[in-house]
């Protein structure tokens, strides 16, 4: 401490200084804890309160489930929390019983990879992690109901998240009803004959493998042999949304490769028009919404079966059905099932040379070719590359409009995931048909109209012609002609065709996959899934949940070199063996037997799918949640068709992950009666970030940032010129910040206030510490207007205060609690400033009135300092829960206002009148104004022009 602020302090012994915050908050923050101030009561069950208090409106506030990093937490971590801890603090103020606590999502990557690099069991440093930032969030005041916070890792909330698998496994989509049922209502169907098997056998007539295997088909939940993201590197699988833009695990940043594993999949794409349509009534921002509609990517358009004569048929989806006689080959994706089938032992007589690769025959080319793509990533392989490569298989499909033969190619630029991961190449209309047709010579056909000179004749365009807008040419048989027709007209007809011809029908197309749910980690909730002797997969009775994780000895997945594509996944359950393999009577009636464990995880997105519901019941043992908790908190409302938490708050980066799953579970539950949400989630809120200057030297090394000096505008570290730029904030970027060091400094409501004024909460700032006094020295003023430094004595008096005074007061409140309200608390911040100097200004003491109005205004921000000038103003019980104050509608419109008069444009006069005055008042006034009738010099008057109470416009004649 220096001498000066020492003197100061020794002067002034109640002035409020850092030391006096932490001695506040710390005291208040005990009060709080001991008294349950911001438990919220549900209106019935354990955690019922207060009838009078549960009677009050509802509000249900969320912020995004945070991970327990082991480096703590940095200043732009709290923002969020910060800000539903204001909005929740003014909610409760304006009559509200308010739900705001936080829990932890502690399943996943970090900790175990922790766990590998360290030898600690991952639960041992997550929970210490958890300790260490329940410590650094009590120290922000937040108002959580601590009775109802959880952790994933807890068995007795992953007992549920097992629970819901179950209930997702044991339900089917009923496309008719248009909702998930119980998987035994199918069954019945399939028993009774009401729905046919595949083959027309009846369902006793069955294996039990069979019946297993055709429910799979069915079934929400389930496991297939299919096209996965592998990442060698981190040594699991991932789902789409994991994978970056440019082929690369989200996590880690190693390259994810295809490969074809059996993995448990959510079948999500039942959902996609739910979860398209259901958008129109959340209340998010519409960036987000349009992430998830794209996503999804809903297309219209037509399946077509093009016959395989050794084979069946291939069956593609496409947009452009109308230009189906222009379809002169077909590509499949290189994963498709249908390679096998179709390829014959040798190149039929006059292959092209081009089309096999070089090799001998075509199952050695599809081999090699499979090998090579399996190196790509997706995003590599949807690339506008130059060189496009394939293989032909040695089989041809029938187009069925022209009959022709069109030879069947693979090709890295078709995708399992999207269609049927088959296409009709129609190359002289489509650019990549058009390159690859080049590459591989291979015939075009014009079939739309070019609106430009370049002809008819596909081989001597520079480039595919494409247009919604032009006409069809050369599109007819005996059967139809789309000839002259439109892009729309010929779609619908050809449409018909195709239905009536029993070789195409229009559908709708989605971009969404099902959901990828295995992992090949230990560290995540294990599967309540065993196998019998024959493969078959049988849910674990609900008397078996949770179904724990074992202790083992070695955490780690087998990794391997992030670029061998060729690597298989194996998981560090499968090394368990005494708990892999297992004796049990699941009930169903064959009495004890040998099983065999799921050996994968769920993925660390499944506890955070459904938390939103372990908040209302947190310690219910019997069921998900009470019925008429989960009504009363997030029950449909009027505003609220399909109910779900009133805000909810969290960075824009889970708008395709966490948002769209966590959207799904609720649907799953809604249709099977467990739940009245059908929407986790009614308003949505993205706060921006917090960033920093991240300092680098020569080497392109970040330096300390609190060690960077600024010498004429430049950046020095250690005497070097270093660069500077503004990015995230973190440890490894050493520029972070901690909430401990800017509360140890300043105190706790300083840092709250500094957060929430840097700016509009959805828009990213930069730190700075050095702003951050301007905060402190608001609420040393406000300190000083209530408190003698000196004495520590209230200095507040009885006496009204005067008008001036009243209307500052009342306006502030009015604009406060706006502000408030609309999550503004940058304007609030500023508008009780405003406030705070006019009442410095004014000098004197405060009269009591204004006092408390203004320790009331500033509660939801600074809640600390609020509690402590409440008591001192002789107030018993706690500022949380008192009424946040009203302002009075005559003391906030402004008593008189200027009125500008002018003529031929220029300002002639200016009026002081009342701002509730009439067009036809003001107008009398101004032309009676000495000044006007002076400028005017006896002219008449062509017009006048009245905005009250603003202006008047006087035209001469």
């Amino acid at each position: 401490m220096s001498e000066t602020n020492s003197a100061a302090e020794t002067a002034a012994p109640h002035r409020y200084t850092a030391a006096m915050a932490a001695d506040i908050e710390a005291r208040w923050q005990d009060f709080w804890d001991a008294e349950g101030t911001y438990e919220a009561p549900n209106p019935t069950g354990d955690l019922a309160g207060d009838p009078e208090e549960a009677a009050k409106p509802k509000k249900f506030i969320m912020d995004m489930f945070p991970y327990p990093s082991g480096a703590g937490l940095h200043v732009g971590h709290p923002l969020g929390y910060i800000a539903t801890d204001v909005y929740a603090r003014h909610q409760r103020m304006t009559g509200h019983n308010v739900l705001h606590t936080l829990g932890f999502d502690a399943f996943g990557l970090p900790a175990e990879q922790y766990a590998v690099q360290t030898g600690t069991h991952p639960r041992v440093s997550t929970e210490a992690n958890m300790e260490n930032m329940k410590v650094q969030l009590r120290r922000l005041g937040l108002g959580h109901d601590k009775r109802r916070s959880f952790a994933t890792i807890d068995a007795e909330y992953y007992k549920w998240t097992q629970w819901i698998f179950l209930q997702i496994f044991n339900s089917w989509y009923d496309a008719e009803a248009d909702r998930a049922r119980p998987i035994a209502e199918l069954v019945e169907q399939f028993e009774s004959g009401v729905r046919a098997t595949p083959d027309s056998r009846e369902w006793g007539a069955l294996s039990a493998t069979e019946r297993a295997d055709l429910l799979s088909e069915y079934r929400l939940a389930y496991a297939s042999d299919a096209p996965v993201n592998w990442a060698p590197g981190l040594g699991t699988v991932l789902a789409n949304e994991e994978v970056t833009a440019d082929g690369r695990s989200e996590r880690g940043n190693f390259p994810v490769f295809k490969a074809k594993l059996r993995q448990w999949n959510m079948r999500i794409t039942a959902y996609a028009d739910r979860l398209l349509n259901d958008l129109d009534g959340l209340d998010w921002p519409e960036a987000i919404k349009l992430q998830q509609r794209n996503w999804i990517g809903r297309s219209e358009g037509a399946r077509v079966e093009f016959p395989v004569d050794t084979a069946g048929g291939i069956t593609v989806f496409t947009t452009r059905q109308d230009t189906l006689f222009g379809a002169t080959y077909m590509v499949l994706a290189p994963e498709h099932d249908m390679v096998e089938r179709i390829i014959p032992a040798a190149w039929p007589e006059g292959t092209h040379p081009v089309w096999t690769g070089g090799h001998a025959n075509p199952a050695e080319a599809v081999t090699a070719y499979r090998k090579q793509a399996a190196a790509k990533s997706d995003v590599e392989r949807q690339a506008e590359a130059k060189d496009k490569t394939g293989v032909f298989t040695g089989a041809y499909a029938t187009n069925p409009v022209s009959g022709e033969k069109v030879p069947v190619f693979i090709a890295d630029y078709v995708l399992m995931g999207y269609g049927t991961g088959a296409i009709m190449a129609v190359p002289a209309h489509d650019t990549r048909d058009f390159a690859f047709a080049r590459a591989f010579e291979l015939p075009m056909r014009c079939v739309v109209q070019p609106s430009d000179d370049r002809g008819t004749d596909p081989s001597t365009w520079d480039d595919a012609f494409s247009s919604y807008d032009a006409k069809l040419v050369n599109s007819a048989n005996d059967g139809i002609s789309l000839d002259g027709l439109g892009v729309v007209e010929a779609k619908a007809k050809i449409t018909e065709w195709l239905r009536e011809h029993g070789v195409g029908e229009g559908t709708v197309n989605f971009r969404l996959r099902d959901w990828l749910f295995s992992r090949q980690r230990y560290w995540g909730e294990p599967f309540p899934i065993v196998y019998d002797e024959d493969g078959i997969a049988h849910p674990l009775p609900e008397s078996m949940l949770p179904l724990e994780l074992p202790e083992v000895e070695d955490y780690s997945p087998r990794t391997f070199d992030p670029d061998d594509a060729s690597a298989q996944p194996e998981t560090p359950l499968s090394r368990n063996a005494d708990w892999v393999n297992v004796t049990l009577d699941l009930g169903d009636g064959a009495g004890p037997r040998s099983y065999r464990r799921e050996t994968n995880t769920m993925p660390n997105w499944a506890g955070s799918c459904w938390y939103e519901l372990r908040y209302l019941d947190p310690n219910n043992d019997r069921q998900l949640v009470d019925p008429a908790i989960e009504q009363y908190w997030m029950g449909p409302r009027e505003g609220q068709p399909t109910g779900g938490v009133d805000l909810y708050v969290g960075g824009a980066e889970h708008a395709v992950l966490h948002l769209l799953y966590a959207r799904f579970w609720s649907k799953v539950l809604f249709d099977l009666g467990h739940i009245s949400s059908a929407e986790p989630f009614h308003k949505l809120y993205n706060q921006g970030m917090i960033q920093a200057f991240v300092y680098r030297d020569a080497r392109g090394i970040a330096v300390p940032a609190a060690e960077v000096e600024e010498r004429d505008g430049a950046f020095y570290h250690d005497g070097e010129k270093v660069s500077r730029v503004l990015g995230k904030m973190g440890k490894s970027l050493k520029n972070a910040v901690t909430p401990d060091e800017i509360c140890a400094e300043f105190g706790a409501d300083t840092l709250r206030l500094y957060e929430m004024a840097m700016g509009p909460l959805d828009v990213s700032r930069p730190w700075d510490t050095r702003a951050v006094v301007g905060q402190y020295r608001l609420l040393q003023r406000l300190w000083r207007n209530v408190v003698d430094e000196v004495t520590g004595e209230v200095t507040v008096v009885e006496t009204e205060p005067d008008e001036e005074t009243l209307r500052a007061l009342h306006k502030a409140i009015d604009g406060v609690g706006q502000d408030m309200a609309g999550m503004r608390f940058n304007t609030a911040i500023a508008k009780v400033t405003e406030l705070n100097n006019h009442l410095t200004k004014a000098g004197g003491p405060l009269s009591r009135s204004v006092a408390e109005r203004l320790v009331l205004l500033i509660a939801p921000l600074a809640p600390h300092i609020a509690e402590e000038l409440w008591r001192r103003l002789g107030h018993t019980d706690s500022v949380v829960h008192q009424d946040f104050p009203v302002a009075d509608p005559a003391y906030v419109v402004d008593e008189s206002v200027t009125c500008v008069v002018q003529i031929k444009g220029k300002v002639r006069a200016r009026l002081e009148i009342s701002p509730s005055i009439t067009d036809e008042e003001l107008e009398a006034l101004a032309l009676a104004d000495e000044a006007v009738v002076a400028a005017l010099g006896g002219a008449g008057i062509r017009k006048v022009i009245v905005r009250a109470p603003k202006l008047v416009n006087i035209v001469p004649a």
